[in-house]
């Protein structure tokens, strides 16, 4: 497992991996900031689709150099978006990203039934951290796509995170779900999805990974809480994967890691045709840059 994101870098020239990203409603200079760093790094071929004079401008402002670069004129906001999705869902680009247009009317397209990007795969957000004070990169799901996701729900959820892991180099990943509390309590559902989670992973019904839980956020991440509360874990301490309980919770600990603790992030939208990079204007460049490697890997 990567000890930090900039090793994303390295390994996808090692594996001499190139990708070709269609960027939606392409007049964004974050996003053309972003995918400039990563074509200097040689690991994209973006294709901007939207207003062309517009994005052109902001790139000579910028001194952006994208002598590669395949350019789509659409004014309109919508009709670039279904032809960014279009690019995609035809096998003309790898990766989707969001541009100057809103998440919404982004997956709006994407849900499209004729030229969109399902599957029949639930669409989960997957964040992977690199934190200071832990000792590997750690990826927390789902803090922006399902609000409160039911049991299956979360099977989803494991499934599209684990099996993007795997794309990453963690073959067996561990997965903490977690809760207030480590002890099933009837009252509260997390703790009763958790258990069952853990079983079903025992029983191989949820398979390519390690499931424990309930586990309180201290017990996932520090063996020394594990410990002291006399947890037996092959998990705590050691987690690759924190699942949420709801979207809420994911939220407030993924901008808490962020702008306390000053971590860094790169995420991805998954279960779709392709991985879908959904930056935002509070996004650092490296964050936007880290999202696109991470997209990459697919």
């Amino acid at each position: 497992m990567f000890k930090q994101l900039s090793e994303l870098t390295q390994s996808l020239k090692e594996k001499n991996i190139r990708k070709k990203l269609a960027l939606a409603v392409s007049q964004d200079v974050y996003s053309l900031g972003a995918i400039n760093r990563a074509c200097r790094e040689g690991l994209i071929t973006p294709v901007f689709i939207g207003a062309e004079k517009e994005t052109r401008s902001i790139i000579r402002e910028n001194g952006f150099d994208f002598t590669d670069a395949a350019f789509v004129n659409i004014e309109d906001r919508d009709a670039a978006v279904a032809e960014a999705i279009r690019f995609v869902s035809s096998g003309k680009a790898d990766i989707l990203m969001k541009g100057h247009v809103s998440t919404h009317d982004l997956l709006v397209g994407v849900l499209n039934k004729e030229w969109g990007l399902r599957t029949g795969r639930l669409l989960s957000h997957f964040a992977l951290f690199e934190v200071a004070t832990y000792h590997k990169l750690i990826a927390i799901t789902d803090v922006a796509m399902n609000i409160a996701p039911d049991l299956q729900d979360k099977i989803s959820i494991i499934n599209n995170s684990v099996q993007y892991l795997h794309k990453i180099g963690v073959p067996n990943p561990k997965v903490a779900v977690l809760g207030a509390i480590e002890m099933v309590n009837e009252n509260m559902q997390a703790t009763l999805d958790a258990a069952l989670l853990s079983k079903m992973n025992q029983r191989e019904q949820i398979k390519g990974c390690v499931i424990d839980g309930p586990l309180a956020f201290d017990n996932a991440v520090s063996i020394e809480s594990a410990n002291y509360k006399g947890i037996k874990s092959e998990v705590a301490g050691d987690t690759d994967l924190l699942l949420m309980p709801d979207i809420e919770v994911g939220n407030v600990l993924y901008k808490s890691l962020v702008i306390f603790a000053k971590a860094q992030v790169a995420s991805v939208v998954l279960g779709a045709k392709a991985p879908i990079v959904l930056s935002s204007r509070s996004d650092s460049e490296d964050s936007k840059y880290y999202s696109i490697l991470l997209a990459a890997f697919n």
